[in-house]
């Protein structure tokens, strides 16, 4: 059945009609759908707008909707245009004419507004466990190896020691903030559109605040115009979930590397791998490349929203409509995402020998050899020239600075003591790194882990 045959003579082109159609990917809205219809028959009910004993059966009918569909004896498929209309002609199916008083005061445009809000709300809750889950693994991590000594990089070169704790801890701060930017998009979708009707109202005496409340929204949206063609919240969230897939896959960047044969760092469970058709030896990261890869997808769907919004004019446009199959698809997405590298981060391996042997060689204590000049009254700037002689001594012997002797030390600098070798070794060098944020085991600490 179409909601609007009345004022037509003829047959929707079947070409037309099926590029109109939304039901193939808006049935996933069937339960926000349902939930705000109703809600929407129980305040007109109680306004006096429609008879109690209708409001009573469209209520009824529309929870035993739900229950069939979600067990599976009504399938969500046929002729209906979208899952508004699919709803509708079901329930009158079932209980007659009273059937015919739900879209009272109420169009597909506040209907619709109202169905992505519901929708986005509960993936936002979904994704906030999820980041939960994830977060916690990370804690594990961060307890398990504050002192896990390993190289840290600048320009993907060697810089100074740190420890997988303080490595770890870094990501725990960006999917803390994908967490806080998450609950604020929450915050402000968390406004309701029902009863704005197409864009300008209604003339029925609408207790917006009364359904508001019903759906554990905050309060009523303010502007009708803007309730109906609003699509910030979906745009914000998609923008958050971008930031995330960013995150995740710089993450996985570092897995892929720390998994090379070159690096050793860690070995990934088989769980979490794939081999090759052709190379048996081969054991290939293949999830954390599909987690980084997927990134581009999940942007696409941001930059799609945003062009289609860009241009149009207020209130409702069908353009709008294109506001959901990419939503979709970067939501599911985003959260497989986020459960794949919870997983793969409880089941790795972290080779910490290979780890902290990589951290004694790149000079990566060479800033600490400065600094201990520095403690002997020798300026920064002229100890950094000092430690660079060092290095270079220490490429043409092939060596680390912990390998040169006491006399090839002063030799280039006669303020250096036999302390010089406890003062630059890993533990030195990290557990003297003390300032607030630092990799000092103090630092990285209990406390943070909440």
């Amino acid at each position: 059945m179409k909601l609007w045959g009345g004022r037509f003579t003829g047959e929707t082109d079947d070409a037309a009609f099926a590029f109109n159609q939304s039901l193939p990917f808006d049935r996933r809205l069937y339960r926000q759908d349902i939930t705000g219809s109703i809600a929407h028959a129980r305040m007109l009910g109680r306004q006096g707008i429609i008879p109690q004993e209708d409001s009573t059966r469209i209520v009824e009918g529309l929870t035993e909707i739900l229950a069939d569909i979600e067990t599976g004896r009504l399938r969500l498929e046929g002729e209906a245009e979208d899952i508004h209309s699919f709803v509708e002609t079901e329930l009158t199916r079932r209980i007659g004419e009273a059937g015919k008083r739900l879209h009272t005061g109420r169009s597909r445009n506040d209907q619709v507004a109202l169905d992505m809000k519901l929708y986005v709300r509960d993936e936002i809750d979904a994704m906030q466990e999820l980041l939960s889950g994830l977060l916690t693994t990370l804690d594990e991590i961060i307890e398990a190896n504050r002192q896990t000594y390993m190289p840290g990089f600048t320009h993907l070169q060697k810089a100074q020691p740190t420890t997988l704790a303080h490595h770890m801890a870094a990501y725990r701060e960006m999917f803390r903030r994908d967490s806080s930017r998450i609950a604020d998009c929450r915050v402000r979708l968390n406004a309701c559109p029902l009863g704005s009707g197409a864009f300008a109202g209604t003339t029925y005496p609408l207790d917006r605040d009364y359904t508001a409340a019903l759906l554990h929204f905050d309060r009523a949206t303010e502007n009708s115009m803007d309730s109906v063609s609003d699509r910030d919240y979906l745009m914000e969230y998609l923008f958050d979930l971008s930031t995330l897939a960013m995150h995740l896959s710089r993450l996985s960047e570092e897995i892929i590397l720390w998994n090379s044969n070159e690096y050793r760092f860690v070995t990934i469970s088989d769980a979490y791998s794939t081999g090759s058709s052709i190379m048996p030896q081969k054991k290939n990261p293949d999830i954390a490349e599909l987690i980084r890869g997927k990134t581009g997808r999940v942007y696409g769907a941001l930059m799609a929203l945003l062009t289609t919004m860009k241009g149009l004019p207020l209130a409702y446009n069908k353009d709008m409509q294109e506001d959901k199959e990419l939503s979709f698809d970067a939501m599911d997405t985003m959260k497989r995402s986020v459960l794949l590298m919870s997983g793969m981060l409880r089941t790795i391996r972290w080779n910490k020998e290979r780890m902290e042997a990589s951290a004694k060689n790149g000079f990566t204590n060479a800033t600490d050899v400065a600094d201990y000049l520095v403690r002997r009254g020798i300026p920064f700037r002229t100890a950094h020239g000092i430690v660079g002689e060092l290095v270079l001594l220490c490429e043409r012997k092939d060596c680390t600075l912990d390998d040169l002797s006491l006399a090839e030390y002063r030799a280039v600098c006669p303020q250096i003591n036999e302390d010089i070798y406890a003062a630059i070794s890993l533990e030195t060098c990290v557990k003297n790194r003390k300032t607030k944020g630092a990799p000092g085991s103090e630092e990285i600490s209990i406390k943070e882990i909440s």
